[in-house]
């Protein structure tokens, strides 16, 4: 058996914070994980506001950002090596930030600069990860379910609930993955009219009414109607999503209340489509009570809520898994989902 010890690297859509893991991997006939130690390094307002509006940068204000991104991960990085008393590190693996991503037209792009986290912890770093696989047509995500693939087999489903939700499960031993639709990205805009950085259990979202018409228009997008491999990025909603919502003039409750019933009815028509029972969900999602609530009022499958490490750090584990495959000189993405 041999062990791996790896730092996972992850900055969410949600724009929560960076998130860290330090996981030790063995590997034998078959790989397995425990997680050492975590910490999410929460972003403050300013932070937020400059990564929203990095896709405007000119170039030059673009590859200076993107390399003080690398140097910020790093620097992160070596204090959570510090505060954790962590020994040994064989590689890190980080995802990055992305700020576009358009496989329709052949490019994605994750701010953090790999050379300078290494530069600045002086440990090998392994980053992008998405980028070869648009270059060889495919959608460059989702990525994560080779790891729901070999790590977490004994569910059904893997559900995500972050910036977006999105879901991988087996059919006839295939491994099918897809983004479903956005979570977080749009309730957490929603929060923050109201002064919060989030809808705590969903309290907001469960305080007006459901709006029919904006209902419909919501569920009749295009996205809906294509089949998988297919993914979101932050532009789709920028333009499409909320082209919808301003198109309805109504009361701020119901719109939210209506968001919520239109996000629960999509996950709920993806986990219905198969034949498994079981699904484990994740994201910060996971502890929207009455998200989860409307969820489980449209399936007759059942979710299960893990520990709180696994619902906030899968992400980090499943890149620094990812990170290992690469580092064994394995492939690390599955074409069939992308």
């Amino acid at each position: 058996m041999n062990l791996y010890y790896a730092i996972g690297v992850m900055s969410g859509t949600s724009l929560d914070g960076l998130d860290i893991a330090y996981i030790e991997f063995s590997v034998d006939e078959k790989i397995t994980f425990k997680i050492i130690s975590t910490e999410t390094y929460k972003y403050t307002e300013t932070v937020k506001t400059v990564l929203k509006l990095a896709e405007t940068f000119d170039t030059v204000k673009f590859l200076r950002f993107h390399n003080k991104v690398g140097e910020y991960i790093g620097d992160e990085i070596n204090k959570f090596i510090r505060t954790k008393g962590i020994k040994r590190v064989d590689f890190i693996a980080s995802h990055g930030h992305t700020i576009f991503h358009q496989p329709e037209n052949k490019f994605t792009f994750q701010v953090g600069n790999a050379a300078y986290i290494l530069a600045k912890t002086g440990i090998t770093t392994i980053a992008d990860f998405r980028t070869l696989d648009i270059a060889l047509k495919g959608q460059g995500a989702p990525l994560v379910p080779i790891g729901d693939k070999i790590l977490f087999k004994d569910y059904d489903y893997c559900l995500n609930l972050g910036g977006f939700a999105n879901i991988s499960s087996e059919i006839n031993t295939v491994r099918i993955a897809y983004d479903i639709c956005p979570v977080n990205i749009v309730i957490n805009e929603f929060a923050k009219q109201q002064n919060k950085e989030f809808d705590e259990s969903g309290n907001l979202g469960k305080s007006g009414h459901i709006n029919d018409s904006l209902l419909y228009k919501l569920n009749s997008l295009d996205f809906y109607k294509k089949n998988y491999p297919k993914s979101l990025g932050k532009e789709w909603v920028s333009t499409e999503f909320y082209k919808v919502l301003n198109s309805e003039n109504i009361e701020f409750n119901d719109k939210l209340r209506t968001i919520y019933e239109h996000i629960s009815q999509q996950i709920a028509n993806a986990i219905n489509t198969g034949v498994g029972k079981n699904v484990l969900v994740t994201g910060g999602g996971a502890y929207n009570k009455f998200l989860i609530e409307l969820i489980k009022q449209k399936t007759v499958k059942k979710l299960e809520i893990p520990s709180s490490e696994i619902i906030e750090f899968k992400e980090a584990l499943i890149f620094a898994f990812l990170g290992l495959l690469r580092f064994l000189g394995k492939e690390n993405t599955l074409a069939n989902v992308t």
